[in-house]
C-alpha cells in the first residue's frame, strides 16, 4: 500500500479534492481532523497542552481552539512547541489507522503543513493542490467568516506555492477555470498501476 499525502495553502481546496477521491473508493486520513480528536480525546496529549498553556486552553467541551490559536499564531516558539506535542501523536494515530486499510493500493493522508512538519519524508508520494492567492483568501473569508488580515495570517504559517510546489510529485491545479475530476483520475490512473 502506496501512503500518498495530499497538502496546499490554506484555501487552496485540499479538502474538496479529498472528497473526490473517497468518492473513487480512495481512503483519506485527514490529520488536521485527527488533531482535534487528540487534542480532547489523548489523556497524553491533554495533559501536555496544559502544561504548555495552562488550563484555560479547555472547557467542559473540549479545546478552545481561538484561545489556543491566540496563543500560537504570531508566536513561532510556543507554535513549534505545540506542533512538537500534536504532531508525533498525529503520525502515531495515522500509523494505526493505515493498518485498516493494507489491501488497498494506496491511501490519502491530507494535512495542512505536510512539508512544514517533516512528515512528507515518511510518505511514498505527495499532491500539491494550488489556486492563486486571492482566490483562496477569498475562499477562507467566506468560508470561516474572518478578515482578509487574520486569513494572510495564517498563510504566514505556512510555506509559500513557490517552496512546495518543487517537492511534489503530483499537481492539481485548482484555479475554478480548469477541471478537478480530470486531475485526480490522471493522478489515480498513475499512481494504481
Amino acid at each position: 500500500m502506496l501512503k500518498i499525502g495530499i497538502t496546499g495553502g490554506i484555501g487552496s481546496g485540499k479538502s474538496y479534492v479529498c472528497e473526490v477521491f473517497k468518492h473513487l473508493g480512495i481512503p483519506v486520513y485527514s490529520a488536521d481532523n485527527a488533531a482535534k480528536v487528540l487534542y480532547t480525546k489523548s489523556s497524553a496529549v491533554k495533559s501536555k497542552i496544559i502544561d504548555l498553556f495552562g488550563e484555560e486552553v479547555y472547557s467542559h467541551e473540549g479545546i478552545n481552539r481561538s484561545k489556543l490559536a491566540s496563543k500560537v499564531f504570531g508566536n513561532p516558539d510556543l507554535l513549534k512547541r505545540l506542533n512538537s506535542i500534536i504532531h508525533p501523536a498525529v503520525e502515531a494515530d495515522f500509523n494505526d489507522w493505515c493498518q485498516t486499510y493494507t489491501d488497498q493500493k494506496y491511501i490519502l493522508k491530507e494535512a495542512a503543513i505536510l512539508f512544514e512538519s517533516g512528515s512528507y519524508k515518511l510518505l511514498d508520494k505527495v499532491i500539491v493542490v494550488t489556486a492563486p492567492k486571492l482566490l483562496r483568501i477569498k475562499r477562507v473569508c467566506e468560508r470561516d467568516n474572518v478578515t482578509e488580515e487574520e486569513v494572510n495570517k495564517r498563510m504566514s504559517n505556512q510555506w509559500p506555492a513557490d517552496k512546495i510546489i518543487p517537492l511534489a510529485d503530483f499537481i492539481i491545479e485548482n484555479d475554478g477555470k480548469q477541471l478537478i475530476l480530470p486531475q485526480i483520475l490522471h493522478i489515480d490512473k498513475i499512481i494504481s498501476v
